[in-house]
């Protein structure tokens, strides 16, 4: 891809993203919302493989769809109170439109299909880029109409995210569609806290969001794309699967890493709100991401025994370990201390 357009397509992200989280009209949150969406076309479609091509239809699709119902609830809810602010979402039927809509741009069930397989169908990269940053915007959407949203619905939609996550993650092979599973469940853990306390969903998905950067880095990395290749690229870079270990287990949830902060405030928040039961389930299905993420670690490890291999040139890794993915993996690892000043914060 000529890097002109590269760097244009990625400053529109940064723009768009930057516009959506910033405005207060909802025409503006609108046009970043398309600004993205537009922006990230050619970085899914740059390698000219049907299936990339493919990828990017289908995003497009589902990106204008979930767009024109976030345009329609919002004139919607204009018509009816004379406001375009977007914490001013009063009316039911806007409401439900706008739940349905984010449901439909961050990947939530039942409106996750497409999520898998555009990942698949993108490089490693923007896969990231579609895994956090492209979440970044209807998570602040959410946010700031979190009063407004019905606690039912979006119970709902959390703890069917977070069963149908790991659920579907069980069965397979490839490295980016377990990731996307991943970032299904992870949404309804997001999600389901959004009511009670906006920032923790906030807290978590930046933790999310470093946690996922450090896998996807390290993956593009060794170019394992799928699970039978993981099992030898240990051979080559030892201590960089070693790291990847620690970041898939803090994904997991795993104490004393990072990722066992977000879930264990969650559990406490919803214990708080008398929210036991539902508590209860998301713990329970945290641990169908379990199997699948301690799968990942251990094929991320050594799993073979210390002998030449017939496949050198294939495990060849030209380009260095870089800076972000030493930042990125010490993040995932080490935050958990932190939880203190967190909770004081909060």
């Amino acid at each position: 891809m000529n890097p002109h357009a590269k760097f244009i397509c990625i400053l529109s992200i940064t723009l768009g993203t930057t516009i959506t989280t910033s405005s207060n009209h909802w025409i503006m949150a609108w046009i970043g919302l398309e600004v993205n969406t537009l922006a990230i076309i050619p970085l899914i479609s740059k390698s000219h493989h049907p299936r990339a091509i493919e990828a990017a239809v289908k995003y497009f699709l589902v990106q204008a769809t979930a767009s024109a119902l976030v345009l329609f609830s919002s004139m919607i809810n204009a018509w009816s109170t004379g406001q375009w602010d977007i914490t001013q979402l009063t009316q039911p039927v806007p409401c439900a439109l706008l739940t349905s809509a984010i449901a439909i741009k961050l990947g939530l069930v039942p409106f996750h299909f497409w999520f898998p397989e555009v990942l698949q169908g993108s490089s490693m990269t923007t896969a990231l880029l579609l895994a956090t940053v492209m979440k970044f915007p209807p998570i602040t959407i959410l946010y700031l109409t979190s009063h407004s949203l019905c606690p039912t619905l979006l119970t709902i939609l959390s703890i069917i995210s977070a069963a149908l996550g790991g659920w579907m993650g069980l069965n397979q092979t490839q490295t980016r569609k377990i990731l996307a599973f991943s970032s299904i469940s992870h949404l309804g853990w997001m999600t389901i806290i959004i009511m009670y306390n906006p920032k923790l969903t906030l807290l978590t998905f930046y933790l999310y969001s470093t946690m996922t950067a450090a896998v996807f880095l390290i993956l593009n990395t060794t170019k394992a794309s799928k699970l039978s290749t993981m099992m030898i690229t240990w051979t080559k870079a030892p201590m960089l699967n070693a790291t990847m270990m620690l970041a898939l287990l803090s994904l997991a949830g795993l104490p004393p890493l990072t990722g066992f902060l977000p879930k264990w405030l969650i559990i406490q928040e919803l214990t708080k709100q008398e929210m036991t039961p539902a508590a209860t389930i998301m713990a329970t299905l945290s641990l169908l991401g379990l199997f699948f993420y301690l799968r990942l670690a251990y094929y991320s490890t050594i799993t073979l025994p210390p002998n030449s291999t017939n496949h050198m040139k294939q495990w060849h890794i030209n380009k260095p370990t870089t800076t972000m993915i030493a930042i990125s993996t010490s993040l995932s690892a080490m935050l958990l201390p932190l939880s203190p000043m967190i909770l004081t914060a909060t």
